[in-house]
């Protein structure tokens, strides 16, 4: 069984667009820039040593662990180098979001606008995070539609220290966590890889109109349930 949904925004096309078409055709004089926040990411430590893996057994740990407290990764993604402006914060409201931005303003030169793809998380929408925005008017938010993380190409750097840095790690201190995540950001940025980005708007468009038409099939008992992807 594999899982999906199709979202339900009613603004889902025009969202499609806009953001497919920042990453195929980017604006001259502007860095397009894919943000989200990894939270709640756990420091955990395993209640007994794990064994390497070997010839014939994979590696183990134990299935019980400690909690030793979490951290909030912020990330930004440069869609035309791959590289990751990161920072890790306890939490994730909009004041740390906020903070991120001004990392993202010092970080990038002045020169070029800064278009961030983001998803509809509250905190990206406060009236802080608006006010600071018409202070920084290089800066323009481009909304994914609402159940479509799959659009936001930062997903896919979150899904790569995951497996690399973070799932298999013992972690005896919150500190400790967060030294593997800047380790992790380094190593990435000495050697970026972008991710490239290839269906246009119109393909993703007619597969969501198909999965709709299936799905409305379903409901009405018209016919089985076929793949929707």
């Amino acid at each position: 069984m594999r899982t999906f949904k199709v979202s339900n925004d009613p603004n889902f096309a025009a969202k499609v667009v806009d953001v497919v078409g920042l990453y195929i055709n980017p604006p001259e004089r502007a860095l397009v820039l894919c943000v989200d926040e990894k939270s709640q990411i756990q420091a955990l430590d395993r209640t007994q040593p794990g064994l390497p893996m070997k010839k014939g057994r994979a590696q183990t740990m134990t299935h019980d662990y400690k909690r030793n407290g979490t951290t909030t990764l912020f990330a930004a993604l440069d869609v035309k180098t791959g590289q990751v402006i990161g920072e890790c914060l306890p939490r994730h409201r909009a004041n740390e979001f906020i903070r991120f931005l001004n990392k993202i303003d010092t970080a990038v030169d002045k020169a070029l606008d800064l278009h961030l793809v983001v998803d509809n998380y509250s905190t990206h929408k406060t009236k802080q995070v608006q006010n600071w925005l018409k202070r920084h008017t290089r800066f323009k938010l481009h909304f994914i539609p609402t159940s479509s993380s799959w659009l936001n190409l930062v997903e896919r750097f979150f899904a790569l220290i995951t497996a690399d840095a973070i799932r298999r790690g013992v972690f005896t201190s919150v500190a400790e966590l967060e030294a593997t995540i800047a380790d992790y950001l380094t190593n990435h940025n000495a050697k970026p890889t972008p991710f490239v980005w290839t269906k246009s708007a119109d393909v993703i468009l007619a597969k969501v109109s198909r999965a709709r038409a299936t799905l409305a099939a379903v409901k009405t008992g018209n016919q089985p349930l076929e793949s929707v992807h």
